[in-house]
């Protein structure tokens, strides 16, 4: 494979310790590297030494196949990438793929998702995690940020199949107290755990379902404890003309004056941001995030989509995300990488935005930087964190190369993934996962689905209404 040019990629600066054996070393690949300014670059026939779950070194083939390795991989013909991160979904969400389609953003939660979400019970919650996260593996997913119910039964599943994640026990305020001091208990109890892979957050579900002031305690509690915020806001332009019929300030204006906006907030979805926003984010004192899961926005029929351009020029990083799999269908954080592209190019009315190498670059850098893990992982890197992923480019559909980050962005896709890595464990190998039983999860999921459908009932958790 010939790759495109790099961008005077840092050339993997090395610190091996050459009298101690490696846990991992991966021989003979291309690896995405970033320079001191953020740019990407491709090393070719290159290694990677994996120690303690860190990146030791990047080094070249030949050096790294005289280190001395518990474990090798052998990877000609492929490219090591930062693990990807899906920076916005509901995991559990899965078990309710394609339970409800072709319906409005009102009907989909009012009609069916939210009557349904009134029969969860914490072992339907672990399947569909579980169903989930060997999902993501699969598609090289290595880290997700998440926000739904029984979040201690997520947690579990994480520790098990052991990727990396960002936890938050969602809340409404109709839950009345104890929906946010269940949050705050979770996101206290459960940070740090699974060997230090689970990080928490408090999560209220969005400013049209939870009230100022609980929004206020939320930015209390976030600032007291050292804790981000994770929640919906501004999901499309209909919520921001709602807001400011009912309450005289957009979505973003409501996060700005009950101080969320001086916390570490994530923002799911934003495609409701508007040009008199972009002030509020880029003076907020906190670390601001915003992510895009353009495929749901396509399904809803939304009119607009996260404005990437003008969040990226104020300095606000856009991660890539899918949004649970009730409404997007699928969990592939290469696809939303795809059309998080193309769709700009359409929006902006511009082909040179957003490039495949700006894309990649939201799918490494900025998703890590949007789920505060932007220290630890996001680049394969001396001293990050072990989380990678090898693709195959030697299918047809890849080849020939003349330009590698077109060729992963627009040519590859989630399939073409072999092998995952968090903190230097293997997590699928070959395409063999090897954490999850998945025929096991279908199994018993397929037994618990009609109880977990059944409507009758006239329940539901919460009414939509903006």
């Amino acid at each position: 494979m010939t790759p495109s040019p790099p961008e005077k990629p840092q050339p993997g600066a090395r610190r091996g310790r050459p009298g101690r054996p490696a846990d991992l070393v991966i021989t003979g690949c291309t690896v995405l590297v970033h320079d001191d300014r953020g740019r990407i670059g491709f090393e070719q026939d290159a290694a990677v030494v994996v120690r303690d779950g860190i990146v030791d070194s990047v080094t070249t083939a030949v050096a790294g196949a005289a280190v001395p390795a518990a474990e090798r991989i052998d990877a000609r013909g492929q490219v090591g990438l930062p693990g990807l991160i899906n920076c916005h979904t509901h995991a559990p969400m899965a078990a309710l793929r394609g339970l409800a389609e072709d319906l409005p953003t009102e009907e989909w939660f009012n009609d069916v998702v939210w009557p349904v979400e009134s029969n969860l019970t914490v072992r339907d919650v672990t399947l569909g995690a579980r169903l989930a996260c060997a999902e993501m593996i699969r598609a090289g997913v290595t880290a997700f940020a998440d926000s739904y119910f029984h979040m201690d039964a997520v947690a579990e599943v994480v520790d098990q199949c052991g990727m990396r994640a960002q936890l938050g026990q969602a809340y409404f305020s109709s839950q009345g107290p104890e929906g946010m001091a269940a949050s705050l208990e979770f996101a206290l109890r459960r940070r740090g755990s699974a060997g230090g892979r689970i990080t928490t957050a408090l999560a209220p579900h969005a400013p049209y379902t939870v009230v100022d002031a609980d929004l206020a305690a939320t930015a209390e509690l976030a600032r007291e404890h050292g804790l981000p915020v994770h929640l919906h806001a501004a999901e499309n332009r209909d919520q921001t003309d709602t807001s400011l019929a009912r309450h005289g300030v957009t979505p973003i204006g409501v996060l700005e004056r009950t101080g969320v906006l001086g916390t570490d907030v994530l923002i799911a979805h934003g495609t409701g941001i508007t040009e008199g926003d972009l002030p509020l984010l880029a003076r907020a004192d906190g670390r601001t995030a915003v992510a895009t899961a353009p495929r749901g926005y396509l399904k809803f029929a939304w009119p607009g989509t996260t404005p990437v351009r003008a969040l990226r020029d104020i300095g606000v990083p856009v991660g890539l995300a899918t949004d649970g799999a009730a409404s997007n269908n699928s969990l592939d954080v290469w696809e939303s990488m795809a059309l998080t592209s193309l769709i700009q190019k359409s929006t902006e009315g511009d082909p040179r935005w957003l490039t495949s190498r700006q894309a990649l670059h939201h799918a490494t850098v900025q998703s890590a930087e949007a789920v505060g893990l932007g220290d630890a992982v996001g680049r394969i890197a001396p001293g990050r964190r072990a989380d990678l992923i090898l693709v195959d480019l030697t299918g047809p559909h890849t080849q020939p190369v003349h330009d590698l980050a077109a060729t992963l962005v627009h040519s590859a896709r989630s399939a073409d993934v072999r092998t995952t890595i968090v903190d230097g464990r293997v997590l699928m190998r070959d395409r063999r996962l090897l954490t999850v039983d998945v025929p096991e999860v279908v199994r018993e999921l397929g037994e618990r689905l009609p109880a977990l459908t059944d409507r009758r009932h006239g329940r539901r958790i919460q009414e939509y209404d903006t």
